[in-house]
């Protein structure tokens, strides 16, 4: 079942039951919490709702508007090791899409994610304001949950700090609370798995890249 789990990047045109969504999140609750204060909150979007929302981000960004974020998703510098993943994993999905990385293609690619890369639903998740580093890490189990539970279902799933860029907008235009921490957003249907595209998986590391054994 985890390994099971990659970022699919196109879907077919088939609606997602409601019913599915919410079995798959009731049962992602059961993620572990600190004095079990369960801190994640996620505005599920679909139908014209989800159109309104791309239309807004995608609008944003043909008029230049600049990202605000409501947070930071990555350090100012890698290490090398880290370095070297990123750029094999991007080059690889420019490889299998056959396209070349320029300023028009990032902008392409830039708008596909906005459109949720075509997926029929999406969830936006965010925390309290007042949120630390061990709440995101709540936050994390309890997403990873959802993407295990969405397999499961037969549902793929990608999860994107590239639309959470765009928080403003999704406050507006989802009515979330301007106080709250939007922090991922995560693209759910079922997968085209004939779309190139879903194929892709990045090299992992091995066991010895990140274990260490203490006996």
């Amino acid at each position: 079942m985890i390994t099971a789990r990659h970022c699919k990047r196109a879907y077919l045109d088939r609606a997602v039951p409601r019913g599915v969504l919410a079995d798959v999140l009731l049962a992602a609750g059961h993620a572990p919490s600190g004095r079990n204060i369960q801190p994640w909150r996620v505005s599920v979007v679909s139908g014209g709702t989800l159109e309104v929302v791309v239309r807004a981000l995608r609008e944003a960004l043909d008029r230049g508007e600049p990202a605000r974020p409501d947070v930071v998703d990555r350090v100012p510098r890698l290490d090398p090791v880290a370095e070297e993943r990123a750029r094999d994993a991007a080059d690889g999905l420019q490889r299998i899409r056959g396209t070349e990385p320029d300023s028009r293609t990032g902008r392409a690619l830039l708008r596909d994610n906005l459109g949720f890369y075509g997926a029929p639903a999406a969830l936006v998740c965010h925390l309290p304001g007042n949120a630390v580093a061990g709440t995101f890490l709540e936050l994390g189990l309890f997403v990873q949950n959802v993407m295990l539970g969405l397999v499961a279902h037969g549902l793929g799933s990608c999860p994107q700090f590239s639309v959470a860029r765009y928080a403003h907008v999704l406050h507006r235009t989802l009515d979330i609370d301007r106080g709250r921490l939007i922090v991922c957003t995560l693209a759910v249907g079922y997968p085209d798995e004939k779309a190139p595209v879903n194929r892709f998986v990045p090299r992992r590391a091995h066991l010895e890249e990140y274990i260490r054994w203490h006996h």
